[in-house]
């Protein structure tokens, strides 16, 4: 039967549908992926709750309900947000100077300003991200999850190497046995009844910290709800606000890439501040998009549905809650190979080949190695976006104001010239202006053709202005022609406001 000879009402339930409920195959990825990222995600949270200075099931507690929600709220399917370091950076001085109070407070209100930010349409702003800032985010974060994995490589007993070097041959060649079961859920498994069987002494996911034995409980924040506590908060809540959608977007625009699918990244970002009111009220340490995790649930485990991202929250607790004492034997050396690989997988190589590199212009490079090395050097993948952003508009700038070009004929009878201008008119190219018309010896009538120009903002203005009073001071006469609409209309504009200043 076709689409058109179906009912509205039956049509409508076909097309909201999931696809996991038609597919067992879809089902089975989709339920595993949410596995392998629950075992991901709980050495992580534990880590970056040490970071907050909050309790380990504080960072379990915020992944759970920040999952779970942003799987039926977030605009990015197969997308994973918990707890993450950059928000526990912003919001751990909140802990420290306040208590545990003002934390909880600062990721609700953040969530509320992500939710305004959303609504006002922040997310349009990642149409100016060049794509050099985007290959430097994604490398940069990708040597981010690489240098997480040092310190569990370091001063460690010696049986880890070996253990790590398993996973990782566990991840290369499992797959081309069969891919029914994600590899890494494979190498995690195999890994712990070795040691667990063996008796290896070696560093566990129960090291890290205690995990809880039952579910949140919701609550208010233990502050007074006074103007003086919202001013305190208030700076923090923005900066965490802001950093969250900066990861989250860029995180969501990369998934974009991978599942050559879109998003939409207004509902990324109010479902992201939705999530996280959900979780300041559950008492979690807010969250954002987790690049790794994510990666492991779209890249390695092949998840695309809202689904296993669902289920990678409701596993975690389920895991935490019924089989603790299992999943705290689980070895960190096998989540470590885990993280390697994903890494590895997450690196763009080829944007670091010689070929690729002699190709591409050295602004681009630079602004792809600005992008890393100020993410490397601060831990903060937001700091890095924004000043390889900035750098790209300075060569940009730089580059375009150049192509501003000034070439004068004289009329047979000398009473008349013309100045073509040719290129876009902005503050960078328009500074040069002024300098390249000969006001003394031209003759008497100047015309400036803007035919082959465009007019972008008021330093051009004022540049013409000042090239008609310089004309105007020696008792010649200028007539600007060949103005295009919106050209002409922020002459007249500005000029007339100029005009009526004086």
């Amino acid at each position: 039967m076709s689409p058109s000879a179906l009912s509205p009402a039956a049509w409508l339930r076909g097309s909201l549908r999931p696809t996991w409920l038609s597919d067992p195959k879809v089902l089975r990825t989709e339920v595993l992926a949410g596995l392998v990222v629950a075992l991901a995600l709980i050495p992580e949270a534990i880590s970056f709750s040490i970071i907050a200075g909050v309790d380990p099931a504080i960072g379990l507690f915020a992944s759970f309900t920040m999952t779970v929600t942003i799987a039926i709220v977030g605009g990015r399917p197969a997308m994973i947000s918990a707890a993450t370091g950059a928000v526990a950076l912003v919001i751990a001085p909140m802990n420290r100077e306040h208590g545990f109070g003002y934390l909880v407070a600062t990721v609700i209100l953040g969530g509320v300003f992500q939710i305004v930010l959303g609504a006002l349409g922040v997310a349009k702003l990642m149409r100016f991200v060049p794509r050099s800032v985007m290959v430097g985010f994604v490398n940069s974060l990708a040597i981010l999850i690489f240098i997480a994995q040092v310190p569990e490589m370091t001063d460690v007993p010696w049986p880890v190497y070996p253990l790590i070097a398993a996973g990782l041959a566990l991840m290369v060649f499992f797959p081309k046995v069969t891919t029914v079961v994600p590899a890494p859920l494979v190498s995690i498994v195999i890994l712990t009844v070795i040691t667990v069987a063996a008796g290896i002494a070696v560093a566990t996911v129960g090291d890290r910290g205690e995990l809880p034995s039952s579910l949140p409980v919701p609550g208010l924040p233990d502050v007074p709800f006074t103007l003086d506590t919202l001013t305190t908060v208030a700076p923090y809540a923005l900066a965490m606000a802001l950093v969250g959608l900066m990861e989250s977007l860029m995180t969501a625009k990369l998934v974009d890439d991978i599942t050559d699918t879109h998003s939409s990244k207004t509902r990324e970002s109010v479902g992201q501040g939705v999530a996280n009111i959900v979780t300041g009220f559950f008492g979690g340490m807010g969250g954002c998009a987790m690049i790794g995790q994510t990666m492991i649930n779209v890249r390695v485990s092949g998840a695309r549905t809202r689904l296993s991202t669902f289920l990678a929250g409701a596993f975690l607790m389920v895991l935490c809650i019924v089989f603790g004492p299992i999943v705290s034997d689980i070895p960190m050396a096998a989540l470590v190979a885990v993280m390697v690989m994903v890494s590895v997988g997450t690196f763009d190589w080829h944007s670091i080949a010689p070929k690729t590199l002699k190709r591409m212009p050295a602004g681009e490079i630079t602004v792809m190695v600005v992008t890393v090395a100020c993410v490397v050097a601060t831990h903060n993948l937001a700091i890095g976006v924004v000043a390889g952003s900035i750098t790209a508009m300075v060569i940009f700038a730089k580059r375009v104001a150049h192509l501003a070009e000034v070439t004068a004929v004289t009329d047979p009878d000398g009473s008349t010239v013309v100045y073509r201008v040719t290129g876009e008119l902005f503050f960078a190219s328009s500074n040069d202006l002024v300098g390249q018309f000969d006001y003394a010896t031209d003759p008497d009538r100047v015309v400036i053709d803007l035919t082959a120009a465009h007019i972008w903002d008021a330093s051009s203005v004022a540049a013409l202005d000042a090239i008609e009073t310089k004309y105007a001071q020696r008792g010649k006469a200028v007539e600007i022609i060949g103005l295009n609409e919106p050209s002409a209309r922020i002459h007249q504009t500005l000029s007339r406001e100029r005009a009526g200043s004086h």
